[in-house]
């Protein structure tokens, strides 16, 4: 993807300045994206995307540039340009001529590549009939079409010379439902790494009329009430509830500069007893997966609370530097644009005691979470709010009437300690996070929680 040479070049010249560590990081990426409205292509797009980016660190000052141009002269003008200012000594650090990494492999067996572009718009047109010929209320069926095949190589100084291949693939269907001039809207979103394969194992038509379903379902709801109650979060991708509650909190990014709610609690109890929250980026072929993270360190298993003691953090390694601690495959970047930090990728809770039917039962009144769409967090305090695609009253230990337009309020540090039943459903979805270091493909689960009191937000209809 780059000659040797020239990477070697690299980081002599920014050695050679003062620079402590030097990472090339080199991307050719290949994407094909499929818009259908009402089955009418409103966006088709195959592209490439090539680039470098280079990276110096001096102490714990971070500098960074990146180009599409990948020619000899260019990339030596801009890391010269980039160490103005770094004094030190010529280090002459050298590239060691084995990989000290090995990716974990993540198996594909037909490369986007290799499918016609009409089998992908089939795939779109059997998603678009299944869903709108479920309900009459369905009034509109969005679905949007993704591979993406990202060839990356990276290099530093401390002589790791790696190359990966990730390989992916994902449909988006949004579902819109009409009555009385209200519109709701229902989502799946099922996706994998691993390639065109992928559609063979999944039902498309059932995704489809899922997301039909959801729609059809809130478009005919009542409005959820609001006042503190119990909630019960479904399995699956209402784990983005603690992606966001606390996830981002334990990232190194946060952490290191003393801006998170758990810096200096390694050890301490932050949850409760029944919570253990866990990062996998080495799960095979799940969405937020990676063989290496961005800066060339073997993706896994990351403990980060155990029975609610705060075991690690999710660490870079700029902010290993700071902490005086060891990266954990958590560096990551949207792409060769973007200075890599700590981020997440399959974070979930871990399965629980409890079942599904014991929690509900269990809950004589409150809201079920059946589905979350979208949610927020500050770092800093923990503060957060979520708004729910899917949520139904519970009522005498019963799940009864759909309500929505319910919201969800609370505190990380609050709602980790107020968790009381897990079960032991443990289901991962798929999604995207937005942060510094751009759009990345991330991973959140959980079995069906119970948190015993939250602030619901809702109005009367």
């Amino acid at each position: 993807m780059l000659n040797r040479d020239i990477v070697q070049d690299i980081i002599y010249e920014a050695t050679s300045s003062g620079g402590d560590f030097v990472e090339v990081f080199v991307e050719n990426n290949f994407t094909t994206e499929i818009s259908t409205v009402g089955g009418n292509i409103e966006k088709g797009m195959a592209g490439r995307e090539h680039g470098v980016g280079i990276r110096i660190l001096s102490g714990l000052d971070s500098f960074y540039a990146y180009t599409n141009d990948a020619s000899r002269e260019n990339l030596i003008s801009i890391t010269k340009r980039i160490t103005q200012g770094i004094k030190g000594k010529n280090k002459n650090a050298l590239i060691n001529p084995r990989a000290i990494t090995s990716p974990k492999k993540h198996p594909y067996i037909i490369l986007p590549s290799k499918t016609e572009f009409a089998k992908k718009i089939e795939i779109t047109k059997r998603a678009m009939e299944a869903a709108m010929t479920y309900d009459k209320v369905i009034s509109q069926v969005t679905v949007n079409y993704l591979d993406q095949v990202q060839n990356i190589l990276i290099a530093n100084s401390e002589g790791v010379y790696v190359e990966d291949i990730r390989v992916r693939t994902r449909l988006m269907i949004i579902v819109a439902a009409e009555k009385n001039g209200q519109i709701e809207t229902g989502f799946v979103g099922p996706g994998a790494l691993m390639g065109s394969e992928f559609y063979d194992k999944i039902n498309i038509e059932e995704f489809a009329r899922e997301a039909a379903r959801n729609a059809k379902t809130m478009v005919l709801a009542d409005y959820c009430p609001a006042g503190n109650m119990p909630v019960v979060v479904d399995n699956g991708f209402g784990g983005l509830m603690f992606h966001e509650a606390c996830g981002h909190s334990l990232e190194a990014s946060s952490v290191a500069k003393g801006n998170s709610v758990f810096s200096n609690k390694l050890g301490k109890q932050i949850a409760s007893e029944v919570v253990t929250l866990v990062d996998d980026g080495s799960i095979t072929n799940a969405w937020g997966s990676l063989g290496i993270d961005d800066e060339g360190t073997a993706t896994q298993k990351n403990l980060l609370i155990e029975k609610g003691i705060l075991k690690g953090y999710l660490i870079d390694k700029l902010n290993a530097k700071r902490m005086n601690m060891k990266a954990t495959g958590s560096g990551r970047r949207q792409s060769y644009r973007f200075e890599p930090t700590s981020r997440m990728t399959n974070t979930y809770i871990d399965n629980g005691d409890s079942t599904k039917e014991e929690i509900i039962s269990n809950t004589e009144q409150g809201l079920f979470a059946k589905g979350i769409s979208a949610g927020s967090v500050n770092p800093a305090t923990g503060d957060f709010n979520f708004s729910l695609s899917e949520a139904y009253l519970i009522e005498n230990g019963k799940i009864t009437r759909p309500v929505k337009g319910a919201t969800l309020i609370g505190n990380g540090s609050t709602i980790l300690h107020d968790v009381d039943m897990v079960a032991n459903n443990l289901s991962i979805g798929q999604g995207y996070c937005y942060a510094s270091s751009g759009a990345l493909f991330i991973g959140a689960g959980q079995p069906t929680i119970r948190v015993k009191s939250m602030t619901v937000g809702g109005r009367e209809e």
